[in-house]
Formats: C-alpha cells, structure tokens, sequence
C-alpha cells in the first residue's frame, strides 16, 4: 500500500486550487470536487503520477455530493491506500451587509456550502472507510472569523464556528474507535484571494471593517495562495495531526 488518497473541496480557485497543484504528487489519488474542473489542473496531473479525478459538483447539494463520494468510495478497495484524507475547503461569502438586509436564500447557500455539506461529505468518508486500513484524516478549512465576531459577515462567522465546534464533537467520537479518524479545523491565516477582493469591494457603509481588510493588502500582510496551501499540508503532516481539534496555522511552533 503505497498510494495515498485525498479529497479536496473547493479546489478550482484560490487556496483549493493551489492545494490540488501541491498534492499532485507520484503515489497521490486526489479526488477534487468543485463547481468547476480546471484543465490547468488536468494538463499538470498528466506528467505527476498522481491520479486526478475532478468532479462537478455543486456543494450547495450536499446530500448528492455526499451520496456520490460513498458511492465512489464503496469502489475502492479496503487495502489500495496506506492513508484516506478528506479536506474541506469550500466555502462563500454571501452577499455583505447585516442580516436585516440579508436575502434568505443567500444565507442558505452559505451555510449549505459552509457547514452542512462538510458534515455530510465527513460522515460518508468515514463511513465509507470505517472497514479500512488505511489512517485517516479529516481537514476542515476554518477562519479566524469563526472565532472572532464580525458585522455584516453573520453567515460566513457563524459557518466556520459552527465547523470548529462539529470538528470538536467529531474528535470526541473518533477518540473512542480503534483506528479512529484524526480530525483537526484549521484556520489557514488570511489570503490573498477573491474573497479578500470581495471584502475590500464592499460598501463602506454596509461592512464597518471594510478598511481593515484593506489595510492588510496595503501593508502586505495577506498570504498568497501558494504558502497558505503549503502551510495548511504542513500542518496536515504533522506528527501531532488533530491532538488540537480547532487550531490555526499561524499557532505552528
């Protein structure tokens, strides 16, 4: 058993897409679910020796997603991999303002991507491989908004600490099986992506901390994709891998 096999979320932009780059490694399988498939992606899988498979998969449906990857994963054999790692990555920023001017559809999709398809799509993973060998791990992508409060970001604050706080329910019930699964939610710093774009974009008057965000671009404060998905896989090869359940990159000694 020399294969590994990660799953990845989110992983046509930004941090996700710079962690599926990374993992294209020889004896890797890296299964990536996102909206869209990357052809970049596919072209560099073709000289990695990894194995690439890319699904389209809206996440907001996470029962379907959740039912495709049990399906895909009672295909595998129980001794094809020596690790089995699921990273949840995705998330979105709904539109920024109070909740008082908040579209309820909007904050479903939030909350729906955010939350409750990495619950679903943990629960099939290790269902799925509660029969293997393989060491297990489960990385959920947190935010340092998921332990700190913010105006105007309500959905996004409340799916990332609703993540922790699953993550730490989830380590409470994989400490009591054999073999259980190590799980860890890892806030990853903050990066220089679309979504920093979104907060520096927004209206003033809707976002109080508007300049904030834009302070950190001025002053050069913000990760770039590349390290914060090199920091993140760090972490996840660590040798005390989710004896913190909710932990932060920028906690790294």
């Amino acid at each position: 058993m020399t294969q590994h096999l990660f799953i990845l979320t989110g992983a046509s932009r930004g941090m996700g897409l710079a962690m599926a780059r990374q993992l294209l490694q020889p004896g890797h399988t890296l299964l990536c679910l996102s909206r869209h498939t990357s052809d970049a992606l596919a072209a560099q899988a073709a000289g990695s020796g990894c194995a690439l498979i890319q699904w389209s998969q809206d996440l907001a449906e996470g029962a379907a997603a959740s039912a495709r990857l049990a399906d895909w994963l009672a295909t595998q054999a129980a001794g094809a991999y020596a690790s089995a790692t699921l990273i949840n990555n995705a998330g979105v920023i709904p539109r920024i303002g109070p909740v008082r001017d908040a579209d309820a559809a909007d904050l479903a999709h939030a909350l729906r991507v955010g939350m409750e398809a990495p619950m679903q799509l943990t629960a099939a993973f290790l269902h799925a491989t509660a029969p293997w060998t393989a060491a297990r791990k489960v990385l959920n992508i947190s935010s340092g908004l998921g332990r700190r409060a913010m105006g105007s970001q309500a959905a996004y604050c409340a799916a990332k600490a609703g993540l922790d706080h699953f993550t730490r329910c989830l380590a409470l019930e994989e400490a009591l099986k054999p073999g259980g699964a190590k799980v860890c939610a890892l806030a990853p710093g903050v990066i220089d992506t679309d979504m920093q774009v979104q907060l520096r974009g927004a209206d003033a008057a809707a976002f109080p901390d508007r300049a904030s965000f834009v302070g950190l671009k001025d002053r050069g404060l913000l990760t770039s994709p590349d390290d914060a998905a090199a920091q993140v896989l760090a972490w996840l090869e660590r040798a005390d891998f989710g004896a913190n359940p909710v932990a932060d990159v920028r906690d790294a000694g």
